[in-house]
């Protein structure tokens, strides 16, 4: 059982009232410490690291107004590559919670909430939603940070990426992405050279050597050479005659 697989079931047992639940930490000392991204909601101090069972000293603790991240660049994934490359952290863990408040202001309501600050909406970016990042779903922004950080340049390709969800009444974990299972999982086959994806049409294979896999140049055409024109019969000299003076 690997690290995120064993706090998972470790916390669903101690939710059930298993006294005994935890983890050898000492057991996974090569997968940690682990980075973790979570909301700001204040509610949440009490809960982590606790709920992952990992102790403090080993738990890098990332966090942003809904643990909301807008693309594979983003400051927040700059900060999320940073701990791994700086800070040692070995796997990542986006962990969403219920009952959201992001999830649950609408654009109108921010406005206005922003209006009481002093920030009047001209002052506001044009497409608020993309730019503070709103979702209607926990559920679907986790899985969507969570594509973000995998498909980033700046995370290493061998540390894996979970989603979690997190009842902030219960301190259940529940898995939304296992990052273990997306790392083993195999590569999109590209299509073959001779398919052509824009139709339902075969075209004409690529001829490929086997020993290089380079494409081959087309074979040359035949060279005509023209027949020879026809040899004319030779004829005789004719014989002239000498001029008596001549003799």
């Amino acid at each position: 059982m690997r690290l995120f697989e064993a706090i998972v079931e470790a916390n669903q047992r101690a939710v059930k009232g298993d006294a005994r639940a935890g983890i050898h930490v000492s057991e996974f000392a090569d997968s940690l410490p682990v980075v973790a991204l979570t909301c700001i909601d204040p509610r949440l101090n009490k809960l982590m690291p606790g709920v992952l069972g990992v102790p403090e000293e080993q738990f890098i603790w990332l966090r942003n107004a809904g643990n909301i991240i807008t693309s594979s660049l983003s400051s927040t994934t700059r900060s999320l590559a940073l701990a791994c490359a700086v800070k040692g952290g070995k796997e990542i863990a986006i962990i969403g919670h219920s009952d959201c408040k992001v999830r649950q202001t609408s654009v109108g309501e921010m406005v206005d909430r922003f209006r009481a600050l002093g920030v009047e909406r001209a002052r506001l970016p044009d497409n608020l939603v993309e730019y503070f990042g709103l979702f209607a779903s926990e559920r679907q922004n986790v899985i969507k940070a969570v594509d973000f950080v995998r498909s980033s340049p700046l995370i290493g390709s061998k540390v894996p990426v979970h989603g979690l969800l997190v009842d902030t009444a219960t301190g259940k974990l529940e898995w939304v992405v296992n990052g273990y299972q997306a790392l083993a999982a195999p590569a999109t086959a590209q299509p073959s050279a001779h398919v052509n994806v824009d139709g339902p049409k075969l075209t004409k294979p690529t001829q490929v050597s086997a020993s290089e896999g380079e494409e081959l140049p087309p074979p040359p055409k035949p060279q005509i050479i023209p027949a020879p024109p026809p040899l004319l019969p030779k004829r005789p000299m004719p014989t002239r005659t000498r001029a008596p003076w001549e003799r």
